[in-house]
């Protein structure tokens, strides 16, 4: 999708985007990802429908809430970044569901047993038990999660090759056990290796200005000529080829 614009076109026009929220349509054309299997808003939007009282931790711009057909009778959504509550709570308020200031840390601004469905799309962090803390006894965490090396292609052609550990983060092994650790049961576990294409610079710098903890720091300035040295690639070869990394995982609270 670069034709004939040049890279100082292409950089400039990405560097002056809005990043708020979490819709990445400007990347329409530009890259692509594919999806997982398992269809994580319909799943969530069918648990939403049988809930009573559903939170949603981490909602980001509230898109993925405010998607679903229909919303509990009691619906809250939490979010640290300024700019995202604003905006979850302009797409949430009309649907009647409240988005609640919250630092991201334990504990959660709720008390025990308050929802019967507990939801997350790529929480940057799991405090598992304050999970099982708000769930009431029978209630179900649904989350799709970013796994492991999540487009290190990326990752480790700006910052060279990681560690073992940096890449082994994120483990759905390790979530397993750590929802299993916090009392709950692990229904189901699934993950995805799944194929993104990025079709030129532009993209590649919306992303990683919008995606902050792949190349943290990442600034035009500071990564100039490895960035020119992308653009020259995918003018010469197509696409630069990564790897998402996706699970999905579902725990239960006992006691129900």
């Amino acid at each position: 999708m670069t034709g004939s614009r040049s890279f100082e076109e292409l950089v400039a026009e990405a560097e002056a985007v809005s990043v708020e929220g979490w819709d990445f349509s400007w990347l329409a054309g530009r890259a692509t990802e594919e999806r997982p299997s398992w269809g994580y808003q319909r799943a969530m939007g069918e648990r939403l429908a049988r809930a009573s009282a559903a939170l949603d931790i981490q909602t980001g711009g509230g898109e993925v809430l405010a998607g679903v057909a229909e919303l509990p009778p009691l619906t809250v959504a939490t979010e640290s970044w300024p700019p995202n509550i604003a905006k979850a709570t302009a797409l949430l308020h009309p649907r009647g569901a409240v988005v609640v200031a919250d630092a991201d840390e334990p504990p959660l601004p709720f008390g025990d047993a308050a929802f019967d469905l507990v939801t997350s799309r790529h929480p940057v962090t799991v405090w598992w038990s304050e999970i099982a803390r708000v769930l009431r006894p029978g209630g179900t965490y649904f989350s799709q999660q970013v796994g492991p090396a999540s487009v290190f292609e990326l990752v480790e052609y700006f910052l060279g090759p990681q560690p073992a550990d940096v890449r082994r983060a994120r483990h759905p092994d390790d979530a397993r056990r750590a929802a299993e650790e916090a009392g709950l049961e692990v229904v189901d576990l699934r993950a995805e290796s799944l194929r993104t294409e990025f079709y030129d610079i532009g993209a590649v710098v919306y992303f990683l200005r919008k995606v902050v903890w792949m190349v943290p720091g990442f600034t035009v300035a500071a990564h100039r000529e490895r960035l020119r040295e992308l653009d020259e690639l995918i003018r010469s070869e197509g696409p630069f080829v990564a790897h998402t990394t996706r699970f999905l995982i579902e725990a239960r609270k006992g006691g129900a």
